[in-house]
């Protein structure tokens, strides 16, 4: 039996004329006659009363009738879903985040009008360190990471940059600093006690920070680190020291701390990179790489 039996059933059944149901499909009376004798056959069991005029479904047929569109209609609706899914409108894509990237504004842009245009497709988010991220993103667990390292250590991932963003210092509101005017020199916190946000493989903002401080000509007075940006901010709340950060986080609101521009020339960016799979073809993240290209 072929999906095209049941489509000359349910015709000659909804039409109760051969000759109109031949019509309907586009073939010849007597090929469709022989189509649905040779699914009675098949079958085993008669589905029509044939008159000479006409041709009605009995008991059998009206049962047969109600599977048979059934069928078709979920033939029909998972033709759709592939084709959807191949041009990237249904199916899932994973984005893994750092905490520093999900308070970018253009990290939630790109995912809030990805969501809208292809409402279809499953996101699911997960925020972690930047080492595990790219390393799960190269083992398949995300498709997506945001994030603000390059990944020239990770030989299977690409990435591009979305942004380069400006660090602040985030200090205790009851430091001497918070009341100075303008923006300040690094070169200014040579004495203060830094908390230091880096990742276990030395990558990312906290190798970033060392270097400005050493153009700087001096190496920061460390006091504690800390692999999580969020849990740095709120050392600086408890009074441990003070935290350079990128400036999205100032939407990070905590008692107790304040943020303070840093003068540009002597301070440095950091990137907030979209890394995928160099060879991924998933239309997800094609789609999602465009409308990041588009921000």
């Amino acid at each position: 039996m072929e999906l095209r039996h049941l489509r000359y059933f349910v015709a000659v059944a909804e039409d109760e004329h051969i000759t109109r149901a031949a019509a309907r499909l586009g073939i010849q009376q007597p090929p469709l006659s022989h189509q649905i004798q040779n699914l009675e056959q098949e079958l085993g069991v008669s589905l029509f009363m044939r008159q000479p005029r006409k041709i009605t479904l009995n008991a059998a047929g009206k049962v047969f009738l109600s599977d048979a569109r059934h069928i078709l209609a979920s033939v029909e609706e998972a033709v759709q879903r592939v084709r959807q899914f191949d041009k990237g409108m249904e199916g899932v894509l994973l984005i893994g985040l750092t905490s520093s990237a999900s308070m970018h504004a253009l990290t939630m842009k790109a995912i809030d009008r990805f969501r809208k245009k292809y409402p279809l497709v499953s996101v699911r988010i997960e925020e972690g360190a930047n080492n595990d991220i790219l390393n799960q993103t190269e083992q398949e667990r995300f498709d997506i990471a945001v994030v603000r390292s390059a990944v020239d250590r990770y030989p299977t991932l690409t990435s591009k940059c979305l942004a380069h963003e400006a660090m602040v210092v985030a200090l205790p509101e009851s430091h001497a600093l918070v009341k100075e005017q303008g923006s300040l020199r690094l070169a200014r916190l040579r004495d203060e006690n830094l908390i230091l946000f880096r990742q276990t493989n030395g990558s990312g903002i906290g190798d970033m920070l060392l270097a400005a401080c050493e153009r700087n000509g001096f190496r920061p007075h460390i006091v504690d680190e800390t692999r999580r940006i969020l849990a740095a901010v709120t050392m600086v709340a408890a009074g441990f020291g003070i935290a350079i950060v990128p400036k999205s986080l100032e939407a990070f609101k905590v008692d107790g701390v304040v943020y303070r521009d840093l003068e540009p020339s002597s301070s440095f960016t950091v990137p907030l990179n979209v890394a995928y799979r160099r060879h991924s073809d998933a239309q997800p993240v094609t789609r999602f790489l465009k409308i990041c290209e588009s921000l």
